[in-house]
């Protein structure tokens, strides 16, 4: 089994991936295979609506940015977590990017992440955080995935790299967050798992 995270902060190693390795080194501690990949640096396109992967199935026709290697990882894995920082109430551009294009990828080609387990993660200031969840949270609905929640609403607080690691409650959110995609995982996966 194996959970790839993506991170659509533009600051490489910030709280949004503190949030994320937290839950991933739950995933680990339970024998779960997990990558995290960070967006940061990146400059994802946005989808063209050519509509030219209804045609080449699994694949977007913009081959210049890497997206369709972040496609192959999600679809490759049996569970996604995708992490952004609040960015005007909502995720940043590079991952409204992944969204927009690996969405419209997986519909094209007969919903590819299907039956997946996908789970939300937000850094946060202060405010936008629900919708921000909420617009990750869309993503994982539309394709058919299912959602993973923990204690508290998938978040973190904190402005500085490094303050989220301050925040008790963010923390131990998302440690039972990985507890909780570990158990869903194995529901899913283990040995005794139904088959589709």
């Amino acid at each position: 089994m194996k959970v790839v995270a993506f991170n659509g902060s533009a600051r490489k190693n910030g709280n949004t991936a503190i949030l994320v390795e937290t839950a991933l080194r739950v995933l680990q501690e339970e024998g779960i295979e997990t990558e995290h990949v960070q967006l940061a640096g990146m400059h994802l396109k946005g989808c063209a609506a050519c509509y030219r992967c209804l045609k080449d199935k699994g694949r977007c026709h913009q081959e210049d940015d890497g997206l369709n290697a972040f496609i192959e990882k999600m679809t490759s894995a049996q569970g996604v977590i995708l992490a952004s920082p609040v960015y005007f109430a909502d995720v940043t551009a590079n991952m409204k990017a992944l969204m927009e294009r690996a969405g419209m990828v997986s519909r094209a080609a007969g919903d590819l992440l299907r039956r997946k387990v996908g789970a939300a993660v937000v850094a946060v200031r202060r405010g936008g955080a629900v919708h921000t969840f909420d617009s990750l949270n869309h993503f994982f609905s539309i394709g058919q995935m299912i959602t993973v929640g923990s204690i508290y609403w998938n978040l973190g607080r904190g402005l500085q790299p490094g303050d989220v690691k301050n925040d008790e409650e963010g923390i131990r959110t998302m440690q039972v967050l990985g507890e909780n995609l570990a158990w869903v995982l194995k529901q899913l996966h283990g040995p005794s798992a139904p088959s589709d």
